[in-house]
């Protein structure tokens, strides 16, 4: 029995319209949630078109043309536009008669190069039990004929399962969102060791670092902790007769863990380094879930995903402009300061679920209302972006000076009497404040 996929009315005349156009095929994302009976799709949307394309179009049509980077690409950024809780479920062809039979494998080439472009830049893992299946949509565009297949992300050799399509009205209208606000203080330190400060990497690493720590969290959903195998919506009153459906929201609050690891005793690590960067705010995050008995541990994995998203994005999203600005072979740097971008939310026409994107406070709103139709094949007004959060920073701080003997004399004898203070039990905050002074250090916890 395969799998089935529950879209959005909506979908269906998005998809009903691309027919009309196409010459001769035009690719595009599938955007909605897995769950372990069902999965859910919200949107599609179609990838933009290259202007070399129309070139291509004067010859014999062929799938052999296809743009894989390009639609791959197409898929990071889109998915930086999503909340938690929704993902790429799959890729969809709009395709002539005559390229049907292609149609596919190009599919199903496509499905594998898009979940490894994806799966690249996340900092989590996928849960043992988490659905692995992405779906593969073709549509004949003369006789409309819908053919949905899934293939196992985890099986590269595996072979296409036929799927239901089935479509519903107001899909989204009762589902439940998630909001928390996080205030970040990240201090990630640049290894001396670390060729040409290479920024990028040394920030993902502290990310990595920072993500673990979110993942080890308690969440309170409005107040309470509660047992993660229990309905999300338990107790909740349900809607009967002709009263109307609506999101329901929970207020979720992030208490990180300050120690880490089961055992009381720690161990300190000092190390040389060159600087440090600092990422520093308060970040808006929200997920949302399906209305069809959701178990909680689902709405804490979409919220604590859509967390560890939001700051790795905007951290890329910032270190793709400066290399524009900058160049990629920058070896030196002095002090910088830089503003991270903020997050702002708009609603999807004909649903309850809002999409996310990322300005810079010189960004203009006609900028991301462009990129918002680019990406996403969705006019926005102006008055729909909401900006949701104030000013996150990231400040990177080099050591000007190389320590001297004298420095370096004190810097060993206090690295000895914090190997001392450890075993006599003590704290090691007072060594730490002496040795800030001195020189960038990290300080790890086993």
């Amino acid at each position: 029995m395969g799998r089935t996929y529950l879209v959005e009315e909506g979908v269906g005349q998005y998809l009903t319209e691309l027919s009309t156009k196409v010459k001769p095929y035009v690719t595009g994302l599938l955007i909605g949630q897995c769950s372990p009976q069902r999965d859910y799709v919200i949107r599609a949307v179609r990838t933009p078109p290259k202007e070399q394309q129309q070139e291509e179009s004067l010859g014999p049509p062929k799938l052999a043309s296809l743009d894989e980077e390009w639609i791959t690409t197409h898929a990071s950024q889109v998915s930086r536009m999503l909340p938690g809780g929704l993902l790429v479920l799959g890729v969809f062809m709009i395709a002539t008669p005559e390229l049907a039979k292609d149609g596919q494998n190009a599919l199903r080439k496509l499905i594998f190069s898009v979940e490894k472009s994806l799966s690249k830049r996340r900092l989590w893992k996928p849960a043992e039990e988490e659905v692995s299946d992405r779906a593969a949509l073709q549509i004949c565009s003369a006789t409309k004929k819908v053919v949905c297949r899934t293939y196992d992300m985890q099986d590269p050799k595996s072979s296409a399962k036929p799927a239901d399509w089935k479509y519903q009205s107001a899909l989204t209208a009762s589902w439940v969102a998630l909001g928390c606000t996080v205030n970040v203080n990240i201090h990630i330190p640049l290894l001396a060791t670390s060729p040409n400060h290479d920024l990028e990497k040394n920030t993902k690493n502290g990310l990595n670092r920072w993500s673990k720590q979110i993942e080890d969290s308690v969440f309170l959903i409005n107040g309470q902790v509660k047992d993660e195998d229990t309905e999300l919506l338990e107790g909740q009153k349900k809607f009967r007769g002709n009263t109307p459906p609506s999101t329901q929201f929970s207020d979720v609050k992030v208490l990180t863990q300050l120690c880490q690891g089961a055992s009381p005793r720690s161990t300190a690590t000092v190390q040389v380094c060159s600087g440090s960067i600092n990422l520093r705010g308060a970040v808006k995050c929200r997920a949302y879930i399906h209305s069809n008995k959701p178990k909680v541990k689902e709405a804490i994995q979409a919220l604590k995903r859509d967390i560890i998203n939001t700051l790795s994005d905007r951290c890329e999203i910032l270190f793709e402009d400066l290399i524009l600005n900058e160049g990629p072979q920058k070896k030196s740097f002095g002090r910088e300061y830089h503003v991270l971008p903020q997050r702002l939310f708009v609603p999807v026409a004909g649903s309850s679920v809002m999409l996310s994107d990322y300005k810079f406070g010189d960004e203009a709103a006609g900028e991301i209302q462009e990129r918002f139709v680019e990406m996403l094949d969705q006019p926005v007004q102006a008055e729909d972006m909401h900006i949701a959060e104030d000013i996150s920073t990231v400040d990177i701080c080099p050591v000007t000076d190389s320590p001297s003997d004298t420095q370096q004399a004190q810097l060993t004898k206090a690295t000895l009497l914090l190997k001392l203070q450890q075993n006599m039990g003590l704290v090691v905050a007072a060594a730490v404040a002496v040795l800030a002074s001195i020189f960038s250090f990290n300080y790890f916890s086993d």
